[in-house]
């Protein structure tokens, strides 16, 4: 199914209704999935915490980077804890466009800073899954486009899109982004490019999506784009530079500032040596589940990657945007159980399987998604109760 015939009916049926309630009208039934998902899971996790005597609203907008993430937006940058192994942990680390939204909503509503957290989280979540849907019913049709979502909703790590972390933001961004890369709206897709790159590190994904698709619009028209493209072009990547340089000049070495703040984390890319010698290690004896539930996973996402380019063949932006995400999950080293969620924001990774469950029985499509829910419920409250690991 084309393009155009998905934009054609979408118009003709609604006409005089502005063009996002017409999608938001469309993506209602995949939100309501997703919202149903997530909050099923947030709900399997609350009854879990107060059988074990926890808060689950602590778990969810203190846990791990959460913590650093309010306190940057309390008190600003700053804050550097030194560890005896080493580690020099600066909060430098952490990008800033989520902590400064934290601090606005914190600056207009009378809540705590965890609290706007979580609201902004939960905002961005479903501002993701709408973008989301609206990329795969892009590509693939609306039945797809609404598995798509239920899926992305139901990963093993998706307890992650309800807690105070900045994945549900940067994936907002980003599929927003590359929604505008596939109606050729430029200078929305730089923007939101931009945008992604100032709210994580592998934001610079969206970035490459988006000077991908120029240059290769440069090549098909022989060098004739409009001002618009250049315009994206030098707008996409600006957000995860200009954040870079400013480390960069507060640590007085501006192309290796920031990368030094990343060491001192023990994270570094390394084409995955890092990682091949922490399975290794982790193979030759006992090991925690959350580690091996990380092996499964990242495995499963690079074969997910293969099916998707090898397959499915889809347009440039969707491409390297995935590839991306994947090459910086895979080929980084430390916090090896955290790679599953570098990967959450990797959705296009899921397309094969909507793709194979939208053509299978429904039946089998239910045994499987629920296969699914069950895992990423118990996971879930599993990685915030009782896994020993950053999160």
């Amino acid at each position: 199914m084309s393009a155009e015939t998905l934009d054609r009916p979408a118009s003709a049926a609604v006409r005089g209704v502005p063009r996002w309630r017409a999608s938001l009208h469309r993506a209602a039934p995949a939100l309501g999935l997703f919202a149903a998902a997530r909050l099923t899971g947030t709900l399997a996790l609350a009854l879990w915490a107060w059988h074990v005597g926890r808060s689950p609203r602590a778990l969810l907008a203190t846990s791990w980077d959460s913590d650093w993430y309010i306190r940057i937006a309390a008190h600003g940058y700053g804050r550097t804890l030194h560890w005896p192994n080493g580690m020099v942990q600066s909060d430098l680390a952490f990008f800033p466009l989520y902590p400064a939204l934290v601090r606005a909503v914190t600056t207009v509503l009378p809540v705590t800073g965890g609290t706007a957290g979580l609201l902004l989280s939960w905002l961005a979540a479903g501002a993701a899954a709408w973008g989301v849907y609206l990329v795969g019913e892009r590509l693939y049709g609306r039945p797809t486009a609404v598995v798509l979502v239920l899926l992305w909703g139901l990963l093993p790590h998706s307890v992650v899109l309800t807690m105070a972390y900045t994945e549900p933001l940067m994936t907002a961004f980003a599929a927003w982004s590359l929604y505008a890369l596939l109606t050729h709206r430029w200078l929305w897709a730089g923007t939101l490019a931009a945008l992604a790159g100032l709210s994580r590190p592998n934001g610079i994904a969206v970035a490459a999506a988006v000077l991908a698709t120029v240059a290769c619009e440069l090549w098909r028209r022989r060098g004739g784009v409009g001002g618009r493209m250049w315009a994206a072009a030098a707008l996409a990547p600006a957000g995860w530079l200009s954040y870079l340089l400013w480390v960069g000049a507060r640590r007085g070495d501006p192309l290796g500032g920031y990368f030094a703040v990343q060491d001192g984390w023990s994270s570094r890319f390394d084409l995955g040596a890092g990682a091949l010698l922490f399975v290794r290690g982790m193979l030759k004896g006992p090991t925690q589940f959350g580690f091996a539930m990380a092996l499964v996973i990242t495995a499963a996402g690079v074969l997910l990657f293969a099916l998707l380019a090898l397959v499915e063949r889809p347009p440039l932006c969707v491409l390297v945007y995935t590839g991306v995400l994947v090459l910086i999950a895979v080929g980084g080293s430390g916090f090896f159980e955290s790679k599953p969620r570098f990967l959450l924001p990797a959705f296009p990774l899921l397309l094969p399987l909507a793709l194979a469950l939208t053509r299978a029985r429904p039946r089998a499509a239910i045994v499987v998604i629920t296969a699914l829910a069950g895992l990423s419920f118990g996971y879930g409250a599993y990685l915030l109760l009782f896994a020993h690991m950053a999160l």
